[in-house]
């Protein structure tokens, strides 16, 4: 089984990041390929970034040659997930809503801990357009931009930290999300720290896709995710 991990942002050294933690959580014989969009922003912090990075993955998906048996798409809150499923005819997981569908497992109400506090509101939108939303119970920002993350490992453990405690003692959440890509393989240092469980997006995207594709499921194509209507679609696929 081959799955493509598709990092939003430009930032090769973060992809290597997220393929490590996918590759960790996969199962002997899954085959981890990651992907980094050829243009777009280094960090996904807004809806401008966040939108040239859903056309920027459909882009280096669409130039991968090689079979491939699932797609995850390795941002947190970002566009792009309905264009990858009406293009491919193979399972697409987002790693918000794989997190998200994890927790929902796990405990009654889950909170999110993420980046900036502008990415609040693309998560929580996310979350609405799947329909899972109504098990959340907070989402908030550790202040942290997407490539601090990288720089101070230690720095953004204990932010997250610090917001995941408080949300569990003040919101009634039970289970904490790690929102952003770019904390992948943070989780068991933060479930140490809070006692909580803690789902890494990534790592539960890996394991959907995985069952998904054992079970011979994909993405139904008999009505919204149809293939596009034959037309002249100017521009696109991109030059190379």
């Amino acid at each position: 089984m081959r799955i493509l991990v598709v990092n939003v942002n430009t930032t090769a050294s973060m992809t290597d990041s997220i393929v490590a933690a996918a590759r960790s959580a996969a199962a002997p014989g899954t085959e981890i390929v990651g992907l980094t969009p050829t243009f777009g922003a280094d960090s996904c912090e807004g809806n401008v970034e966040s939108y040239l990075a859903a056309v920027g993955v459909l882009d280096v998906v669409q130039r991968y040659r090689e079979p491939f048996d699932a797609v995850i798409q390795a941002g947190f809150g970002e566009h792009g997930r309905e264009g990858l499923q009406e293009y491919l005819d193979v399972p697409v997981v987002d790693i918000t809503e794989a997190a998200a569908i994890m927790a929902g497992l796990l405990g009654h109400k889950f909170g999110i801990v993420t980046t900036l506090d502008r990415t609040v509101p693309l998560i929580e939108d996310r979350l609405l357009l799947a329909g899972l939303d109504r098990r959340c119970a907070a989402v908030v920002a550790s202040g942290l931009g997407v490539l601090e993350l990288e720089e101070d490992p230690d720095r953004a453990v204990a932010a997250i930290v610090a917001r995941a405690t408080e949300i569990v003692r003040d919101r009634g959440v039970e289970v904490i999300c790690l929102g952003c890509g770019g904390m992948a393989g943070l989780d068991e240092k933060v479930r140490e720290a809070t006692g909580t469980p803690v789902v890494d997006g990534v790592a539960a995207a890996v394991k959907l896709a995985e069952g998904l594709v054992a079970l011979g499921l994909s993405t139904s194509k008999v009505r919204t995710y149809a293939p596009a209507r034959p037309k002249r679609l100017t521009g696109w696929p991109l030059p190379a």
